[in-house]
Formats: C-alpha cells, structure tokens, sequence
C-alpha cells in the first residue's frame, strides 16, 4: 500500500494505457451493431458475438410511471406484474371457458371496489357477498391456467438471469439464453404482447400492495426517498412512487392497466437488442416472423408539464424507528446536454471510491459517517432531474452536522477548482467502470436498449468517453455555481422517532 501512494502519476500512467488499448475496442462497438426498424415501427439492434453459445434478449419500452393517466398512478408497474401472467396459449388449459370466467370476476371485482369505496356509506352486506363471490369465482378460474408457465418455459429451456424491471421512463424485459433458443423467446414475447390474458388480476394487486409495505411502508430508505422525491417535484410527475401509493394500487382496475397496456404494445415505442451467439440475418428473420404481427400504433405524445424552477431550499422530514439518515438533491439537466456529463465526473470524484472526496473525508478522516454516495440522474434520464448525495451519520453524530459538512464541500467545488489529481483519477475510473460493462453480452444489451431509447441513439456510447475527456475542472465549478445551489437544494431527513 505504501509504494502504491508514493507514486500514483505511475498508477494513473499505467491505468491510462491500459485504458486506452481497450477504449478504441469500446469506441468500435457501435460500428458493430445492426439497427432494423421493423414495417411496423419497432425497432431492432443486433450485436454478432461469438464468446459462447449464448444469447441476451432485452426489450424495452418507452413507457413508464411518467405516462399514467391521472387516478391510476402504479399501473405501468402493476401491468409489469400482469405481463407474467400468460397468454390464449401460453397457461391457458380452456381458454374460451376461462374467459367467461375472468369476464365474471372483473364484473364481481369492480362491483367490489365501488362499493368499498363509499367508505363509511358502503353496505357491509354487499361488501360480503361480492367478496365470497369473487373468492369463488377465482377458484374456479384456477381450473383452467397453468400459474407461472412463462417463468416454467424459459427455465427448463436454459434461461438466466430472467427479470423486469419498471422505472420512471421505461419498462424493461430480459433474459439470456441458449443461443438456439432465440425463437422461443420471440414466440413467447410477441404472444404477449399479442394476447396478454390478465389473470389473477385482484390477487395480484394485494402482492403489490404487500410490496408497496415491505418496501416503502416499513423500510426506512424507501419511506425517506419517497417524501424526498415528493418535495423535490411539485408538478413533473417524476415525485411520484413507481409503485402508486396505497389509494391509487387498491383502485386500479383491469381497465387501467389494458390502458397502459396499449400504450406499451405500440412498436414505435419498442427497442429489442440481441447480443450474443448469433446469425443477424437469421435472427432478424425470426423477429419480424413474431413481432412484425404486431400492428403498428398511431403515436399519441403525452403533454407533460415541465418542472417549474425550484427558487428557494424545500425540506422533509421523517420520523422513524430506525438510524438516522438524510438525502440531498439539486434539480439539473438531463443526456445529453453536456452538464449531465460533467455532473457523472462529479458524482465519482465526490463519492466513488475511499479516497474520493466525501467517502475519504466523511468515513475515513472524520468518521461522522457509515455512509456517503451520490447518484447522477435521479430518478430517471428522460427529463431533467437530480443530482443527489445520501448519507448516514455514525453514532452519536447527526443529520445536521453531516448536512453542514457536505454543503460546505459542495461550496468548495463552487469555488475552488477541483484537483488535476482528482480530474485525472475520475475520468480514468469512469473509463475502467465503463468498460468493464463491454464484457458481458447483457450489459451490453443493457446499454445499447437504453441508449437507443432514451436519448434516442445507442451510438450515445461510443461518444460518451470522448465527451468525458473534454470536461475541465472549470467545466465542473461552472455547473456547479449554477445547479449546486441553496435554492435549488432540497434536503430530506429521517430522525429516529423518540419513544
């Protein structure tokens, strides 16, 4: 360790060779790359990698939490939830018998919810009998599908690492696999896009709403950064939780989320990658095959109203029975304007490591601090958002001694330039970072689909290293005077609830 910080100029020089040999491989990977865009819209990336016979599969869609209608907040993440479900054919045992069935429990389920929803007006009788009602009617349904048939088919086919995920501005499906088992997975996708049946729709909704209380109700974190957010964004619906809030889950209606639904269907608002062990042509052929059966979509463009400027600091504050902790934002733009790269050179000389910044001066010197990291980009990258620090303060200091240190840190990169050290060492570690990603054909795919349907290019990648060389250190203390400011600071708190 002690020769290693005598010299790091010979660190920084050999990390930087390194570095540079494989950036030009990086920068060529987007030449590498086959686009498509379907007769229908949709459109197709394709990387040729022949390291193992396997295949990632990413498909993204440009929906998100941003793109509910009002009323009906968390129903592209519940929607995600329904997408697993099934299909006419994939699970369904009778089902031109099933469909009488589930017709019959969203009528029973939707009588329900109207009724509870007159409160303390609402029938207990009617509340029972439609209750016991829709209990009979869903196991009946139970007869006629088989549960988890999509998860089934992929498992014993060879798939990994199998997930969805729903954000603020996409939704996202993946898997990798067998590399001869690509039509499979094209037959599955594109039959549910075409024929999703949404089974088990009231069961499910009472799943999401034991998410919603493991992981915001009685989780501290999640219970902090939802009344962050909510302070943050007064208008851009970019404060609301992904996940709905109690009252919006339990109101959500087969309705809402075949709503949601058309939108997500919409090719023109569909990206599929494919990296890996494959014939492009073959592959291609394949996809249009299943998912050219998709109609194209008559694109509708959602007003969504801007944040106004934030003109003074705004504050929240939780109590809870858990160790203090605290989150601080600053509203900024969004990829690709340049300052959002400055703002990811920022984040890694603040927090990314134990000798950066905050880490090095919080944890390591004056240790107030189990904790510190910051995040580029919160919560998402389709509009303009937040650069964020959260942190946790050590036994027996506090939220407000760790809040007048970092701040007077942040005023110290307003004012002072950064180091030509830490410039050097931070562009040097976003390279290593991003590189590291080109190893794995899903991280690749990973990339390549958010690119291409975010700032709407994958080839955002192969300039984002050139485009972080260029930052300056007067560069970050210009963006800093203008975004990293008291009136444009909100500062979220969790106390420990005292008993």
């Amino acid at each position: 360790m002690t020769k290693r910080n005598n010299f790091p100029g010979l660190a920084f020089l050999l990390a930087a060779i390194l570095l540079t040999a494989n950036t030009s491989h990086a920068l060529d990977l987007d030449k590498k790359v086959i686009k498509t865009k379907l007769k229908n819209g949709m459109t197709v990336l394709m990387l040729e990698r022949h390291l193992s016979p396997t295949v990632s599969l990413y498909i993204r869609h440009r929906v998100g939490a941003v793109d509910e209608s009002e009323g009906e907040f968390g129903a592209a993440h519940f929607c995600e939830h329904m997408m697993f479900k099934g299909t006419t054919t994939i699970g369904a045992k009778n089902y031109a018998v099933e469909r009488k069935i589930l017709d019959a429990i969203e009528k029973t389920g939707t009588a329900l919810d109207q009724e509870k929803r007159k409160g303390k007006k609402a029938d207990p009788k009617i509340i029972h009998n439609l209750s016991e009602k829709l209990k009979k009617l869903q196991e009946q349904g139970k007869k006629y599908f088989i549960p988890n048939e999509i998860d089934r088919l992929y498992t014993e086919n060879g798939g990994l690492d199998m997930n969805a995920s729903t954000g603020q501005d996409v939704t996202t499906y993946h898997v990798s696999l067998p590399s001869n088992k690509i039509e499979l997975w094209a037959r599955i996708e594109a039959d549910r896009l075409l024929n999703p049946v949404f089974r088990e729709f009231y069961t499910e909704r009472d799943v999401v709403m034991e998410e919603r209380r493991q992981r915001v109700d009685s989780d501290p974190d999640g219970k902090l950064y939802e009344q962050f957010m909510s302070a943050a964004y007064k208008i851009h619906p970019y404060g609301r939780p992904i996940l709905g809030r109690a009252e919006d889950i339990m109101n959500l209606s087969p309705s809402s989320v075949r709503r949601i639904f058309k939108k997500y269907k919409a090719p023109e608002s569909i990206v599929i990658t494919v990296v890996g062990d494959i014939q492009p042509k073959k592959t291609l052929k394949i996809i249009e095959k299943y998912f050219g059966l998709i109609p194209a979509g008559k694109e509708t463009k959602k007003s969504i109203p801007g944040e106004p400027v934030q003109t003074r600091e705004r504050r929240a504050t939780v109590s809870f029975d858990a160790n203090p902790m605290m989150i601080i934002g600053f509203h900024k733009p969004n990829a690709p304007d340049y300052n959002d790269y400055v703002f990811d050179l920022l984040d890694t000389i603040l927090t990314k490591g134990r000798t950066s910044r905050l880490y090095n001066l919080l944890v390591t010197k004056k240790g107030v601090a189990e904790s510190v990291s910051s995040a580029n980009g919160i919560p998402a990258t389709r509009y303009p958002n937040l650069f964020t620090i959260f942190s946790k303060p050590r036994y027996p200091h506090t939220n407000a001694e760790l809040e007048e240190i970092i701040l007077s840190e942040i005023e110290k990169i307003r004012t002072q330039p950064v180091t030509d050290m830490e410039l050097t060492k931070a562009k040097n570690q976003l390279r290593m970072d991003y590189i590291k990603n080109l190893d794995s054909n899903e991280e690749i795919a990973s990339m390549l689909s958010y690119y291409e349907i975010i700032p709407g290019d994958y080839r955002y990648i192969s300039d984002y290293l050139n485009t972080i060389d260029k930052i300056s250190a007067d560069d970050i203390q210009k963006a800093a005077k203008v975004y990293l400011t008291k009136d444009n600071c909100t500062i979220a708190v969790l106390d420990k609830k005292k008993d």
